[in-house]
């Protein structure tokens, strides 16, 4: 009996290893970052550019893994003001300048997160 619940234990385990894991053969983004350079403060958008957007993820097996990657992803854009990716509801509310980023160029960069076909963006309310 505990031999059988120390295999169910140990491969539960290893499925949640294996399925957040982030595609490693993907080359290394560059940046133009110095280790001394001062962390990016983001400029403030105009009330009149503001523009919220509200879709569906597919694809997401993980909260850390997946929805969080796919959120900093998301924050760390020009123009972007809030990004909240929810796991549970496999949803995303984006707040970002109308005038820096579209709808698609959001679509685009949550899909490019994965490896261009693990994560379907779909109900695009903007």
């Amino acid at each position: 009996m505990n031999i059988t619940k120390s295999i169910a234990i140990v491969a539960l385990a290893g499925l949640l290893f294996v399925s957040c894991k982030k595609n490693t053969e993907e080359a290394p983004k560059e940046t133009s970052k110095t280790e001394t350079e001062a962390p990016k403060v983001k400029k403030e958008i105009a009330a009149e550019n503001v523009q919220t957007a509200n879709f569906s993820i597919e694809g997401m097996t993980c909260a850390v893994g997946c929805a969080k990657t796919i959120q900093e992803e998301l924050t760390v854009l020009d123009g972007v003001q809030t990004a909240k990716v929810d796991f549970d509801t496999k949803s995303a509310i984006v707040t970002f300048d109308k005038t820096v980023q579209t709808p698609e160029s959001l679509t685009k960069v949550v899909q490019d997160t994965g490896d261009g076909k693990t994560y379907t963006v779909s109900n695009m309310k903007s």
